[in-house]
């Protein structure tokens, strides 16, 4: 009987799993893979790439010489994911659906299913580092700073961290192509999928159509003046710049605010409009990584990935709500993202912005 910790890995059919897979075997775990199937609602049309992905994942643990199962979990998505992504943008809010995705389908259904199958572990390609202190599991940033994810995983547990590997934390992006060009690795040269979670890249405003009911209106500037129709206001989000087709002279247009009782949309003009820009926010739904929640105090936070880190004082409102104070206003805050906390590299998790 072996005494390798097994690890069943997440491969996605992209490079960074596929790298991740290969690494554990060197590092000497007893490795399987997983391919998820999530979405099926349209999977046949040519924004789905299900089908192309599944054989890449396939093909990847073909030349590892790995096991890989394909597992759906279409139903749990829809229930647990989508369902919530569809009312949020029913109520003029903008989620992020990755963020529920990882906390509920990667290392909540993958998680459960590779522990009944008897796995120690999973991992995913994720890049994110973790740091084991007197049996805390810190979450931390990886050290590819334009890469890092943990502002998609600040919904983790320390029951869901304990189980989970990121092999890539300290891997730059461009280390992880040559590794799989090495390798000969059929995904070595794959573009990095950018749509939503699970659902790929297809013209988002279209696919929403299909779900939510269009209900036309007046876009206006803050003094009333009208200056175009939109076409919905679940199809907008706050710091929205194409798709307005405002005319005129002047400065770019933005979407400033939505007002849902009256179905206006508030835009304004120029990058820096005061109406863009937020001292503060409110945030509801928290949710922490490490086992007691952070003190009131200064940190920094994201409103959104890729952003710089702000620095901001963390006041608690309730149990469940808290406010962030921010140094310096911040662009576009947008109801219905995440606001993440950050203690340096430590992610602390965060709330949803209300």
């Amino acid at each position: 009987m072996s005494s390798k910790q097994s690890v069943i890995v997440g491969l996605s059919g992209g490079v960074d799993s596929s790298v991740a897979a290969h690494l554990l075997l060197q590092q000497g775990f007893a490795v399987r893979g997983m391919f998820m199937q999530n979405w099926q609602d349209d999977d046949d049309d040519e924004y789905c790439s299900i089908k192309q992905d599944s054989m890449d994942a396939m093909a990847v643990a073909d030349l590892l010489g790995i096991d890989i199962d394909l597992v759906n979990f279409a139903a749990e998505y829809k229930e647990r994911v989508f369902s919530y992504f569809l009312k949020e943008y029913s109520a003029g809010r903008t989620p992020n659906p990755d963020i529920l995705c990882n906390s509920e389908i990667k290392f909540k259904c993958f998680l459960d299913d590779a522990l009944r199958q008897g796995a120690d572990l999973i991992a995913t390609g994720h890049y994110a580092k973790k740091r084991i202190q007197d049996g805390i599991h810190f979450l931390c940033k990886a050290d590819d700073d334009n890469k890092d994810q943990t502002y998609f995983l600040h919904r983790l547990s320390q029951a869901q961290l304990s189980k989970s590997l990121f092999p890539l934390g300290n891997l730059k992006k461009p280390q992880v192509r040559e590794i799989a060009t090495q390798l000969k690795l059929p995904t070595a040269q794959k573009k990095d999928s950018t749509g939503i979670c699970f659902i790929g890249e297809r013209p988002f405003r279209e696919f929403l159509q299909k779900y939510l009911p269009t209900n036309k209106g007046d876009m206006k500037t803050p003094e009333g003046k009208v200056v175009g129709e939109h076409c919905g206001l679940s199809f907008y989000t706050i710091g929205q710049r194409k798709g307005l087709n405002i005319g005129g002279a002047g400065e770019a247009w933005f979407v400033a605010a939505k007002d849902m009782a009256k179905n206006e949309l508030i835009v304004v003009q120029g990058h820096n409009h005061p109406l863009l820009l937020s001292g503060s926010l409110n945030m509801t739904d928290l949710s922490w990584t490490l086992p007691e929640k952070p003190p009131a105090g200064r940190y920094t936070a994201k409103t959104r990935y890729r952003m710089q880190d702000a620095a901001c004082e963390l006041v608690y409102l309730s149990d469940y709500q808290a406010q962030l104070i921010f140094d310096e206003p911040q662009w576009a805050v947008t109801a219905g993202q995440s606001a993440v906390l950050y203690d340096g590299n430590v992610c602390l998790g965060g709330g949803v912005i209300m």
